[in-house]
């Protein structure tokens, strides 16, 4: 249960924040943070994009939990798909957006119809550009009186080695441009979690950094999922987020 006298920050992602028990860096947040004077509210949810965590009406439960001086952290984009307009009614999994951040549309068949959200009662779907659903969520979430800050996406345990050999891990899979135009669009912060993260499995190596992706190149451990957790603190904390004045002292 949240505390009402609390503020509240609520995490908005997919698997990498939220999958099984202890296994999303979500999961690991709130010991980071003071709880006697702020609530964390995981409420990332596996397997959605920024399109289907608001189609399936995700979005609307958590906006109705979300009241003024709380804090929306998104993080969004392991799941979107980069898809194309022509791409996008391909998709079986009604998951990927129209990548970009412009107004283009694509209208899609509703195969299994929608019982709650948004889309309760429509046959057909209009698919809208990553920017369009996270603008969406920081336009929404201000209307309560919330504050948004959107977060790199989780690095995945591929590598590729530079000019002169050495193994480098992904820092990007196609999304931090994005989300920097919309952070400056939109005047939000974007929290760099990816960097900090990158930097810390570039430390371990390759073989140490694959023990803490058991299942594939994109979910970790819990132990991964605590090191993503506190790269996402870190990144806050060097950001000089607002956010940051409820973070634990690092000892």
């Amino acid at each position: 249960m949240l505390n009402p006298a609390l503020p509240t920050v609520f995490i908005v992602g997919d698997s990498t924040a939220r999958n099984n028990a202890d296994l999303g860096w979500g999961d690991h947040f709130a010991h980071l943070f003071d709880t006697s004077r702020i609530n964390v509210a995981n409420r990332a949810i596996a397997g959605r994009s920024s399109r289907s965590y608001y189609a399936e009406g995700h979005w609307d439960s958590v906006l109705a939990e979300i009241k003024s001086g709380d804090y929306l952290l998104i993080q969004m984009g392991h799941n979107d798909g980069g898809g194309t307009v022509e791409s996008v009614p391909k998709d079986t999994k009604s998951r990927s957006s129209i990548k970009g951040l412009g107004d283009q549309t694509v209208d899609v068949p509703i195969a299994k119809p929608f019982t709650i959200g948004p889309l309760a009662g429509k046959t057909i779907e209009t698919v809208h550009t990553y920017g369009w659903y996270l603008r969406k969520y920081i336009s929404d979430a201000r209307a309560k009186g919330a504050i948004p800050i959107l977060l790199t996406v989780t690095v995945r345990n591929i590598w590729t080695p530079d000019s002169a050999g050495n193994p480098h891990i992904e820092r990007d899979m196609g999304y931090r441009d994005l989300e920097y135009q919309l952070g400056v669009d939109q005047h939000v912060p974007v929290i760099d979690m990816a960097t900090l993260a990158a930097d810390r499995f570039e430390a371990l190596g390759p073989e140490k950094t694959a023990l803490l992706f058991p299942i594939d190149h994109t979910h970790t451990s819990a132990q991964g999922a605590e090191m993503n957790a506190e790269a996402v603190a870190e990144a806050i904390h060097n950001a000089h987020s607002v956010l940051a004045d409820y973070l634990n002292p690092v000892n």
